[in-house]
């Protein structure tokens, strides 16, 4: 166990966790660092086998872990499927860890229609859908916490990722604003906006990942900021310094630069 993954275990204290996401990448890292004795935990994703090797892993650890396959696509199903959990053991944190990407085709006008409607129901509709209950939930109860990740790119009007930017941007602005209508109820509400994280996601890109963090780091600093009960963490730093420096130039210029980028991304294999 790494020293990141000991850090968070003596500082993380819910008993009862839901994961979106924790197939792999992010998701199944926070899932295994939630992993011990006294926890259960919920974990949501696509591919069953992934979702089962997660859970054995967490399960070895001391953990009592649930899985269900289910396409966030769908907020309805999403959400029937988070009150069933909370029905069954009231949840201490949710942690929406899933999300899609896409860059438009280099060859393409726009990103098809399809493609967006289904990064906005996933990075954002279900997303909130599912924050919204919980956050109503815990209020009744009188604790809680609830994690989203977010992207840093939802500080930069990338025209190459409209929908994806687009996306991660409003679920930034609606868990900032959850988070100061939650604070009085004692639910802690955090979003955390990462750079390049080494998942199966990122390595689709073709071109450089500067600054490229673990899972394991990355779902360290999520843990942290969820027990700090931080509004908002951006990391790693010069992703800080970047945004700051995008706020102060002015913005046709920044158009400019962006629409010069060359971003592709290999196809998702089946």
């Amino acid at each position: 166990m790494s020293r990141n993954e000991q850090f968070a275990k003596r500082r993380l204290m819910p008993g009862n966790v839901l994961i979106t996401g924790a197939s792999g990448g992010i998701g199944a890292a926070v899932a295994r660092q939630c992993a011990r004795p006294g926890v259960t935990l919920f974990l949501w994703g696509r591919n069953i086998e992934r979702l089962q090797q997660t859970a054995r892993t967490c399960e070895l650890r001391g953990a009592v872990a649930h899985v269900r396959v289910l396409d966030l696509a769908n907020a309805q199903q999403a959400l029937t499927a988070l009150r069933e959990d909370d029905d069954l053991a009231p949840l201490d944190a949710c942690i929406m860890a899933a999300g899609v990407p896409d860059i438009r085709p280099p060859d393409a006008l726009t990103e098809l229609p399809e493609t967006v409607l289904h990064i906005a129901e996933v990075n954002f509709t279900t997303p909130v859908t599912l924050a919204t209950e919980a956050a109503r939930r815990m209020a009744e109860r009188g604790a809680g916490r609830i994690v989203a990740i977010g992207s840093v790119a939802a500080f930069h009007d990338l025209p190459f990722a409209t929908a994806y930017s687009g996306s991660k941007a409003g679920l930034l602005r609606f868990m900032t604003a959850l988070h100061a209508a939650m604070k009085p109820h004692n639910v802690g509400v955090t979003i955390v906006s990462p750079g390049y994280i080494d998942t199966a996601m990122s390595r689709r890109l073709d071109g450089a990942r500067p600054f490229l963090m673990s899972p394991e780091a990355a779902a360290s600093r999520l843990l942290q900021a969820m027990r700090r009960r931080d509004a908002h963490v951006v990391f790693p730093k010069p992703f800080i310094i970047a945004r700051l420096l995008e706020m102060v130039i002015p913005r046709p210029l920044v158009h400019a630069i962006l629409r010069r980028a060359r971003v592709e991304q290999r196809p998702l294999q089946s």
